[in-house]
């Protein structure tokens, strides 16, 4: 297991097409992978899903979410009256772009449940995603919960060992 503690050896991770767990601030609870106990990946590969539900000891067609900047939400998704989508509570219509640039978060129906984020609801995680973006061109990154199959959500320092040793994840972005 390596801890990374820098925004930039994290992206690399991405940018090398390997898992990165992001594991810090207060736990989440509920279905959702917020950015403080998620797995990340790069959104543009399109095995992507089969990559992370492996690393995560899961059926094959279980669907990931994706995390944009919310200052580029609409040019992904219909959004329809929503101004952002902060806790992938809906399935939106994603847009061409979206199943073209970043197809390994949009679901066979077309759509994505997305969740959107901005620097004062997550710095640490908003940074690490619009430096992905200053690099690829691509403000959205794969997201799902830090967990496997079978487990809930890892929440202290404990369950991130557990998971890890119990699985292939390796990079540890500990902002």
């Amino acid at each position: 297991m390596k801890i990374i503690k820098d925004k930039h050896e994290a992206v690399q991770v991405l940018l090398n097409q390997k898992p990165l767990v992001i594991f810090q601030g207060e736990s989440e609870w509920g279905p959702r992978a917020l950015g403080n106990r998620s797995i990340l990946f790069d959104a543009r590969n399109k095995d992507a899903k089969k990559i992370v539900n492996e690393y995560k000891k899961r059926e094959w067609w279980r669907p990931l979410a994706g995390t944009i900047l919310l200052e580029h939400a609409k040019d992904y998704f219909d959004l329809c009256s929503l101004t952002e989508s902060p806790y992938m509570s809906f399935a939106i219509d994603a847009k061409q772009k979206a199943i073209d640039e970043v197809p390994s978060i949009v679901h066979v129906d077309g759509t994505c449940r997305v969740q959107t984020i901005t620097e004062k609801q997550n710095k640490n995680y908003y940074d690490l995603i619009k430096r992905f973006y200053n690099i690829t061109g691509i403000p959205i990154v794969l997201n799902t919960s830090f967990n496997l199959a079978g487990f809930p959500i890892a929440q202290d320092f404990k369950e991130l060992y557990f998971t890890c040793e119990n699985s292939n994840f390796k990079d540890i972005y500990l902002p």
